[in-house]
This record gives C-alpha cells, structure tokens and sequence, in this order.
C-alpha cells in the first residue's frame, strides 16, 4: 500500500551529498503536488567515521555507527532503506542482515541505467574511492554484459580525486571540481565513451565547474533516485 511506504536513507556521507541525493528523488517522481512525493525519513549523520580511512587501516570502522543508523530507520518504519554514499556499501551485506527492510543497492540501479541508454557503451570509465573500484561491484555488474570498465591510475588517484573528494568535503565545491574534471577527462581520453561517477561528492564538483563531456554522465545516485521513484509510483497505482 503506498501509505506504507517509507523510504529510508542511511545518508551524512557525506551531508551535502545527502542532500543532494534527497532533491534528485524529488526531481525523479515528477510530481504535480507534495502529496505524490516520495514519503522518506533521512538519516543525516556526519559524524560517521571516515569510509576511505578505515578501508585503508588509518581509521576504526564506521560500520558500528552505520548499524545504529540502519536500526533508526527501521524503528521508524522504513520499508525500503538505501545507502547514500558509494563507499559506505563496502559493509552492505552486514547492513542488509541487520535491517527489516530491504537495502537497494547502488550498483544495480547503476547497471540498469546503463542497460537503458538508446546505445549501450563498449567501456565505461568509473570515476570512485580506491575501496570502491577495488571492490568491484560495478566492474563485475557491467561485465556480465560485455561492459569494460576503465578506472583510474594510482597517480591519478593520488593528484586529483583525493584532494577533489576532500575539497568538497569541506564545501570548496570548485576547487574540487577542478581536481575531478582533469580525472574526468583523463578517462575520456582513455576510450571512456561514459563516465559513471560512482562518489557522490563527484557530481557536484563537475557541476561546480560546468564540466560537459561529449557523452553525458552517469550518476549512480540519480539512478538510485529513479528507482525510488519507479517503486513509489508502482505503490501508488496498485491502490489506484
């Protein structure tokens, strides 16, 4: 029933980004009135250790507060709960095993946007934390489908997206956006025919900046967004 419906979002990682996810759900029901947006409780935390430190071993693990986090949102009633930080799905399945409701995952979200392009790319390049490319969610997602994923060199890591993340950690959205565009572009030269921007402080840095590729972007959080907003609206019309 869409009047339980609730969405949760294990958000503070970091706040702006949070925020920023929050207005693209908006931006993605496409309501006509406050009554048909998405109903969602937000766990806006900051105080979360820090994702990259920890996966590193310069830092404790933020995964005992991300568990308070998920236990709020199921006190509240949050029938579906999503991650609002790529690096935080590091501790997904611990998250997943914890909560009532179900975690939607990034990844999926991403691949299924992908998958729906009018013209699905040969190679992706992916613009994420160390742990995150590391990881492989995405890398393993895309190539099931014959999807290369390109990611970036240590040195890159070093020069540009480290101190492109924490510029906008500290809210100098432009200086950061001037790291990320030279890494933005580093892997469009590589053969990237799309970037997926899989760090949510990474869209808003380009678009501090006004970077603009030749193909446009793919933001693991407005895929996220979309299906939200696709589950709400098959909620909505099943009491219709």
């Amino acid at each position: 029933m869409a009047d339980r419906f609730l969405l949760g979002v294990l958000g503070g990682m970091g706040p702006l980004a949070t925020v920023d996810f929050q207005y693209k759900i908006l931006l993605a029901v496409g309501a006509d009135s406050d009554q048909q947006q998405i109903p969602m409780v937000i766990w806006n935390v900051p105080q979360i250790a820090d994702r990259q430190k920890a996966l590193a071993g310069r830092g404790p693990s933020p995964l005992p507060q991300l568990l308070t986090g998920i236990e709020q949102l199921n006190r509240i009633g949050a029938t579906h709960i999503v991650i609002a930080c790529n690096t935080a799905h590091h501790w997904f399945a611990p998250l997943a095993e914890a909560s009532r409701a179900p975690l939607l995952h990034l990844a999926d979200a991403t691949l299924e946007a992908v998958l729906n392009l009018p013209q699905q790319p040969a190679r992706v390049g992916m613009i994420a934390t160390e742990a995150t490319c590391a990881a492989g969610w995405f890398q393993q997602r895309f190539d099931r489908h014959n999807i290369a994923t390109l990611t970036p060199t240590a040195q890159e890591m070093n020069e540009w997206f480290v101190p492109g993340c924490y510029a906008v950690k500290r809210g100098a959205l432009q200086e950061g956006g001037e790291y990320l565009a030279k890494l933005a572009q580093a892997l469009c030269d590589r053969g990237a025919e799309r970037l997926v921007l899989a760090c949510t402080e990474v869209p808003l840095a380009l678009n501090a900046v006004k970077w603009s590729p030749a193909q446009p972007t793919i933001d693991p959080a407005e895929a996220m967004a979309m299906l939200c907003a696709n589950i709400w609206r098959q909620r909505r019309a099943e009491i219709v």
